[in-house]
C-alpha cells in the first residue's frame, strides 16, 4: 500500500512475532502451534477454466480479514457497536511461506510484549477499498458472504473515522491487533496524527463511503442513511481542509496549478471523487454535488492539454500529473484520475470534464505500455522499473471508465491489453494473479523478480481487475490473449553519463538521487559548459525517431545545447525557461525538450554540443514514430501501435498465430478511423497522426 507518508516494509517475520499466524485458513494464537499446511499448487493447465468460471477468487481476501472489538475510545464509534461490539478489519500484509501459503503481520516493528506494531495491523486504507472489492462482488454476483463483509468492513472503517471534535470527518489511519487506535505511528504520517487533517485515508474513505451508501439503500435503508451520515461528515472536512481554497491556482516550475486538492495531489482526489459520483448518482443532496464537482475540475486542471498529434510527442504526452508540487513526475498507483473524471462527468452530466481523461487514456497510455509498461515512476525517465498490481489495475480500470463514458470499443481493447499484466505481460514474464487461490503478487521488482508476498493492497487491485473482466468478457479474452510480451518497441532512454564527453564535461553522481521535484534517471548527470560535446552510439532502428533531452530547466536564461546526426542538425534544447518554482520543492525542474528534427531511420550516431552558460543533461530519449508492443496467449497475439508523428505512418508487424489479422486504427481522441485486414503472417498498418491501432490474430 501507498500513500503520502513513508511506511516502513516489514520483514518476514517468524508465528511469535508476527502475533498471529494464518495459514491456509487456520488462525492460530500467539505462542499456538501453527501447522504449515499449504493450499495444494496448481498447475497452469487446471487453472485454464472454462469461459463461464469467473476470474474473481475472494479467497485471499477473505483470509486477510477478520473481527475485532476496539475498546472505547472518545470520538469513535460505528453503527450499532453496543448490539455487535466486532467489528470488520483487513489485516495490511500478508509474507509469503510457501505456494499457497502466507503470514498476515502488520506494519512496522512488533512488539511482542505489548502485540503491536510500529504502525498497525489494520489499515482505513485498505478496509476501504477491501470494501469496494466486496460492494462489487454482491452487487455483480449477488454474493452474500460479500455482502455481508462489506457491511462488516464498513463498520470497522467508520469507527476509524472520527465523529466528534475538531476533526470530525477525518480519519485514524492505523488500528493495532486489539483495535486500539494509533493515529501517531512510527514513522509518522501525514498529516500527523492521522486524522488532523485531509490525507489519502480520508479519500479512500470517501470511496467505500459513496460506494456503501449506492449499494445498501436498496436493502439496507438504516445502515445506508448511517453511512450516508457518515459520508457528510468527510465532505464537511473536505469543505474546511481542502474545498475552501476552490477556484485559487498556484505556481509550480511555472505550471499553472490548482489550489484546491486533497493533499495536493490528483490522485488522492480522484479516490475521493470515485465514492462521491457514487453518492451524488444515488441521490445526495448540494453539497456532494458541489464537492464532487469541484475536485472533478480540480483533477482535470492537472491534465497536459487538447488531444493532439503535438501531446503525444511531448511530456507528459497526454497524461494527468498526480501531484502539484511536480509538473516532472507521473506514478500510476492511485492514479484514477481518467476513471474519477468519467464517472464525474456521467454523475454531473459535464462531458466537458471528458477531455483531459481521454487524452490520458487514448494517448498517454498507448506510450506507456509500448514503452515500459506500468513503471512505478516516470520522473521523467523511468527511474523507478518496479511494478505493482495498483498501478496496472487503475490503468484498466481507468481505460474502461472512459470507454463507457465515450463509448470507445478502442479503449475498451486497450483495457484489455493493460489488464495482460496480470496474465504475464510484465518484466517477470509470470502471472501475478492467481484464479485459483485469489492471491495477487506484492509485484515485480526492478530486477524482473517476482515479490510473492500478497497484502492487501495488491490483492484488491487484482480483484477489482478480475471483476471488471468479469464483467466485461470481451476485454478479459483480448487480456489473456496479451499475456506475453513478444516484442516492445518503445520509447528508449539513454543516459547522458554512457556518452563520450569532450571539452568542460564532467559526470556527476547525484547525491541524493531526488531533486525534490523529481528524480535523476541512473542516479547520475552530465554538467555541461560552452565547448563541451557529448557522443552517443545509439542502437539502430528500422524506423525515424523523435528526440528528446531530459534537461534540469532553470529559471531565466541559460546555456543551449545542440543536437545532430551525421552532419544533420536536430535542433537545440535550452536549459532556460524553467519557470518560477512556486509550490515545487525545487527552483529547477527536469523536463523533457522535444526537438524539432526526427534521427533517421538506421542512425547510429547522436551528438550534442553546448553554448552560452553551463547546463545539466539527464538522459535522451528515442521514440519510434510508430511504437509498438506485440503480445502472445492463448495460441492468439494482440499488437498496440502507438503514434508520436505528426501525420500519417504506417508500420508492418508479424504476428503469430492462424487466421486473419484484423487492425483496427483509432484517432487520438479514441475514435475509430480505419480498419484493416491481412492474411499472411504480415501486415501493414496505418495509425493516424498522434492516435493508435490494435491487431488481433
Amino acid at each position: 500500500m501507498i500513500h503520502a507518508a513513508t511506511r516502513t516494509l516489514p520483514g518476514r517475520l517468524t508465528a511469535a512475532a508476527a502475533g498471529l499466524l494464518i495459514t491456509a485458513g487456520i488462525a492460530c494464537a500467539p505462542g499456538a502451534a501453527a501447522s504449515a499446511a499449504t493450499v495444494a499448487a496448481v498447475t497452469p493447465a487446471a487453472a485454464s477454466l472454462a469461459a463461464s468460471v469467473p476470474l474473481t477468487n475472494l479467497a485471499h481476501l477473505d483470509f486477510l480479514t477478520t473481527m475485532v472489538a476496539p475498546p472505547a475510545q472518545p470520538g469513535h464509534t460505528t453503527y450499532q457497536l453496543g448490539t455487535e461490539p466486532s467489528v470488520g478489519v483487513l489485516w495490511v500484509y500478508a509474507n509469503y511461506l510457501s505456494p499457497g501459503s502466507y503470514q498476515v503481520t502488520g506494519g512496522g516493528n512488533y512488539d511482542a510484549a505489548t502485540n503491536t506494531y510500529a504502525q498497525g495491523s489494520y489499515d482505513a486504507d485498505d478496509i476501504s477499498r477491501a470494501a469496494v472489492v466486496y460492494l462489487q462482488h454482491w452487487v455483480q454476483f449477488g454474493d452474500q458472504h460479500s455482502r455481508d463483509e462489506a457491511y462488516q468492513l464498513l463498520r470497522g472503517l467508520t469507527y476509524l473515522q472520527t465523529a466528534t471534535g475538531p476533526n470530525a470527518g477525518n480519519v485514524v489511519l492505523w488500528m493495532q491487533p486489539d483495535g486500539t487506535l494509533n493515529p501517531t505511528p512510527t514513522p509518522a504520517d501525514s498529516p500527523n496524527p492521522s486524522d488532523s487533517g485531509a490525507s489519502y485515508w480520508l479519500a479512500r474513505t470517501i470511496w467505500a463511503l459513496g460506494e456503501g451508501y449506492a449499494d445498501f439503500r436498496g436493502t439496507d435503508p438504516a445502515f445506508a442513511a448511517f453511512l450516508g451520515q457518515r459520508m457528510d461528515l468527510a465532505i464537511a472536512a473536505l469543505d474546511r481542509e481542502v474545498l475552501t481554497s476552490y477556484g485559487q491556482y498556484q505556481v509550480s516550475n511555472g505550471l499553472r496549478v490548482p489550489a484546491w486538492l486533497i493533499t495536493g495531489n490528483a490522485d488522492a482526489s480522484s479516490e475521493a471523487v470515485l465514492g462521491l459520483a457514487a453518492y451524488v448518482q444515488a441521490g445526495a443532496g448540494t453539497a456532494a454535488v458541489r464537492a464532487l464537482a469541484d475536485l472533478a475540475w480540480g483533477i482535470a486542471a492537472m491534465g497536459s492539454g487538447p488531444t493532439g498529434p503535438s501531446t503525444a510527442s511531448t511530456w507528459p504526452y497526454g497524461a494527468i500529473l498526480p501531484a502539484t508540487t511536480s509538473r516532472s513526475e507521473w506514478h500510476p498507483w492511485a492514479a484514477q484520475m481518467p476513471a474519477a473524471l468519467a464517472v464525474a462527468a456521467t454523475a454531473l452530466r459535464q462531458p466537458s470534464l471528458l477531455s483531459a481523461a481521454v487524452a490520458d487514456a487514448a494517448i498517454f497510455t498507448p506510450h506507456l505500455l509500448t514503452a515500459t509498461g506500468p513503471d512505478n515512476l516516470l520522473g521523467p525517465a523511468p527511474v523507478d522499473s518496479s511494478q505493482i498490481a495498483y498501478g496496472a489495475g487503475a490503468r484498466v480500470l481507468g481505460l474502461l471508465a472512459v470507454a463507457t463514458a465515450t463509448h470507445s470499443a478502442g479503449l475498451r481493447q486497450l483495457a484489455g491489453i493493460a489488464a495482460g499484466w496480470f496474465f504475464g505481460q510484465n518484466p517477470a514474464g509470470v502471472a501475478t494473479y492467481d484464479p485459483a487461490t485469489g492471491a495477487t503478487d506484492d509485484g515485480i521488482n526492478a530486477d524482473g523478480t517476482v515479490n510473492l508476498n500478497s497484502g492487501a493492497e495488491s490483492t484488491i487491485f487484482g480483484l477489482l481487475t478480475m471483476e471488471a473482466l468479469d464483467a466485461n468478457p470481451d476485454v478479459a479474452a483480448i487480456a489473456q490473449a496479451s499475456a506475453h510480451v513478444q516484442v516492445r518497441d518503445g520509447q528508449q532512454t539513454i543516459e547522458a553519463e554512457a556518452a563520450t564527453l569532450t571539452g568542460p564535461a564532467t559526470v556527476v553522481t547525484a547525491n541524493p538521487v531526488s531533486t525534490g521535484e523529481s528524480q535523476w534517471s541512473g542516479g547520475a548527470y552530465v554538467q555541461l559548459a560552452t565547448g563541451s560535446t557529448l557522443s552517443w552510439t545509439v542502437p539502430a532502428d528500422d524506423q525515424p525517431r523523435i528526440v528528446q533531452a531530459i534537461l534540469n530547466r532553470v529559471p531565466g536564461p541559460s546555456a543551449v545545447s545542440s543536437f545532430a546526426t551525421g552532419g544533420q542538425n536536430l535542433g537545440a534544447a535550452p536549459y532556460g525557461g524553467g519557470g518560477a518554482q512556486g509550490v515545487s520543492p525545487a527552483a529547477d525542474a527536469l523536463l523533457p525538450v522535444t526537438l524539432p528534427g526526427v534521427l533517421p531511420a538506421n542512425a547510429t550516431e547522436l551528438t550534442a554540443s553546448t553554448l552560452g552558460g553551463s547546463g545539466q543533461l539527464d538522459a535522451i530519449q528515442l521514440t519510434p514514430l510508430i511504437a509498438v508492443l506485440i503480445t502472445t496467449g492463448g495460441g492468439h497475439s494482440v499488437a498496440l501501435l502507438n503514434s508520436e508523428a505528426s501525420n500519417v505512418q504506417t508500420r508492418a508487424i508479424s504476428l503469430s498465430g492462424t487466421g486473419p489479422a484484423v487492425a483496427t486504427s483509432y484517432t487520438s481522441q479514441g475514435r475509430p478511423w480505419r480498419v484493416t485486414t491481412g492474411t499472411g503472417p504480415t501486415i501493414t498498418v496505418p495509425v493516424p497522426a498522434g492516435g493508435f491501432a490494435i491487431v488481433q490474430r
